[in-house]
């Protein structure tokens, strides 16, 4: 098996262009704008995708254009993005970094199910290592379920395999700020994942605050997610700048904050050009005000 060891991705790649960022406390530095791969899960990322080919082409074309950080899951088909990684993309480019999310599984049905126990945490961080073909993670996100879940216990988990080897560094998913200061009494957190995007925009303070510190911030649903973006004036504003309302948003994103990382998904190449493509847009100051506005309007 094989462990991750980041490069830097040739310059002339797309995804070069959003500018680079190194985790806190690692070697870890990955472009700022990488790919997410539960889309590529089927229907309500549950089962196999679609088109299997297609799958494999996006994970591949995503290298080719210079996507060097892919976000996954064993939760997410389940197990299914993890085998298409594996396949497309095993043995592993030294500099691709794969991170995944720990803390939940899929019942028969295809219902999210939350777990943080010890021994759960354990197992899923053992499975995303065999599915992967990993001798370690090089980065774990811990999943939790809402600000009245205890981060504390299932944090002390995540420093045990730390110290074992089996995470190389720690991050944490859907938490809040009184979370995040808990989290990081335990542990070092290098990065936080959760939703926002132009128009979710109640994380802004920790966004701020993280940047301070030199810590990822990795928006989820940076399009929407399952309910995309529909804002009359995004739509109006990128076709005054002839372009998708898509790039727009994740444009906004990059500029938003230095320590914003990007894993939009799809599961067509032709979308994943088109999401790398924000890497190169640039916002003017009046038009970042303007797109700042309509998160007011909504």
């Amino acid at each position: 098996m094989t462990d991750l060891t980041p490069a830097a991705s040739p310059p002339s790649s797309p995804a070069t262009a959003a500018g680079r960022f190194t985790f806190p406390g690692t070697t870890i530095t990955v472009n700022r704008m990488g790919y997410g791969a539960m889309q590529l899960a089927g229907p309500h990322v549950f089962g196999p995708p679609k088109d299997p080919d297609e799958a494999l082409a996006v994970l591949r074309e995503a290298l080719a254009l210079g996507i060097d950080h892919i976000d996954t899951s064993d939760f997410y088909g389940p197990h299914v993005t993890n085998q298409l990684i594996r396949e497309a993309l095993h043995p592993y480019p030294e500099q691709l970094t794969l991170v995944t999310k720990i803390g939940a599984w899929r019942d028969d049905s295809g219902d999210w199910i939350l777990e943080r126990s010890p021994a759960f945490l354990r197992r899923s961080v053992e499975e995303n290592l065999e599915r992967l073909g990993l001798d370690r993670m090089a980065i774990v996100n811990l999943r939790m379920g809402g600000p009245e879940d205890d981060i504390i216990a299932p944090m002390r988990a995540m420093r045990q395999m730390q110290a074992e080897g089996l995470i190389g560094h720690i991050g944490i998913s859907t938490v809040d700020m009184a979370q995040l200061r808990a989290a990081r009494d335990v542990a070092e957190v290098v990065c936080v994942q959760n939703h926002y995007n132009l128009v979710e925009r109640g994380d802004d303070e920790m966004i701020d605050l993280l940047a301070e510190d030199g810590i990822a911030y990795v928006p989820y649903f940076p399009l929407g997610g399952f309910t995309p973006l529909q804002t009359e004036g995004l739509h109006r504003i990128a076709a005054e700048l002839g372009q998708s309302a898509q790039s727009v948003a994740l444009a906004w994103l990059l500029k938003r904050s230095p320590n914003i990382l990007l894993i939009p998904g799809t599961s067509r190449r032709s979308h994943l050009r088109e999401n790398i493509a924000a890497a190169a847009l640039a916002l003017s100051d009046g038009v970042m005000a303007r797109l700042n506005g309509l998160a007011e309007a909504a």
